[in-house]
């Protein structure tokens, strides 16, 4: 059938725009958010009181909590994932810039495989104990491990995190030797702390926070260099003896590589319109994560510069991952 003019010339135009309809229309459909731990951990609830924000701007997150390998599944999952903006993940420290070095055979380059798009939060470490634990300070640890090397424990939410290489800097600046027992994600590792078959916990202080609150851990130090606002009365590791000492971890969402610049740029603008808003800005202080954001840009350098300042600290510990 012959078209008429004016019809093939409605047809030409129609064809023409329905790339621009396409990305107003973006996004169209639930967005997968990939939480590379289990649920219940800092890194899990920052993700969801940023998606719950985020739904006011007419964004529908399902999250996917993917675990294992030290967040490098999650990660993964990201980085191999279509470059049309419905699945992002929540990275932090451990996966983007500690892994790189640690890890043997890295299943993605976080910085040739993503798309960064804002910083998120940052957050110091607690080191914690179970609330029946006889341990009340970090100089109580440190004495114990001084008299039986190897005798505590200490859990991590898996090898080569922040937390894991904090806690074997701090091992080396105190001249004392633990066990180190890695877990897939902070949940179980909290309760054999609180159950008492592991002595020490550190993590991020989003993670551990309730469980203290509700009594059924103590929190022993902190590894900023001064107090955090919403524990004061836990003294500093720099302040229980160990001068300067300091860890703390980030987080930050990404996409995968070569995310259409608009929908990056439309991300990277709610993101940050989000993080602006007081109601979560409070919600995450009082998870004991301070509230960043960021163009995209300078997470891309943060994530790149970390990767050289981190990656130092795992050749000289040592550590490594097949």
């Amino acid at each position: 059938m012959q078209l008429s003019r004016r019809a093939a010339a409605i047809l030409a135009v129609a064809v023409l725009l329905a790339p621009a309809v396409h990305a107003q229309a973006w996004p169209a459909k639930p967005i997968r958010l990939i939480v590379p731990f289990t649920p219940g951990g800092g890194t899990d609830l920052i993700a969801r009181e940023v998606a719950n924000k985020m739904a006011a701007s007419g964004y529908n997150f399902v999250i996917d909590n993917k675990p294992g390998s030290g967040g490098n599944l999650g990660v993964d999952a990201a980085a191999k994932a279509p470059a049309d903006g419905y699945t992002l993940v929540l990275g932090q420290t451990s996966n983007l810039a500690i892994n790189p070095t640690l890890y043997t055979k890295l299943p993605y380059d976080p910085v040739k495989d993503l798309t960064p798009l804002s910083l998120v939060a940052s957050s110091p470490l607690l080191i914690a104990t179970g609330a029946d634990s006889p341990y009340r300070t970090l100089a109580d640890v440190v004495k114990a491990a001084k008299e039986n090397p190897g005798l505590l424990n200490y859990a991590t939410s898996g090898n080569g995190t922040v937390a894991h290489l904090a806690m074997e800097a701090f091992q080396k600046t105190a001249g004392i030797r633990l066990t180190h027992v890695p877990y897939k994600g902070a949940s179980q590792a909290a309760t054999d702390v609180i159950s008492g078959q592991v002595q020490l916990h550190i993590s991020s202080i989003p993670t551990l926070l309730g469980h203290i609150r509700n009594g059924k851990m103590r929190a022993i130090a902190v590894t900023s260099l001064k107090r955090a606002d919403e524990q004061p009365q836990v003294p500093t590791v720099s302040e229980s003896g160990y001068k300067d000492f300091q860890a703390a971890t980030w987080f930050g969402i990404l996409g995968p590589a070569n995310l259409p610049k608009d929908v990056a740029a439309k991300l990277n603008a709610d993101i940050n319109k989000a993080l602006k808003d007081p109601v979560l800005a409070k919600k995450l202080r009082d998870q004991g994560a301070n509230v960043e954001g960021s163009p995209a840009e300078q997470f891309g350098k943060l994530i790149r510069d970390e990767i050289a300042r981190w990656g130092k600290l795992v050749k000289e510990s040592g550590a490594k991952v097949d």
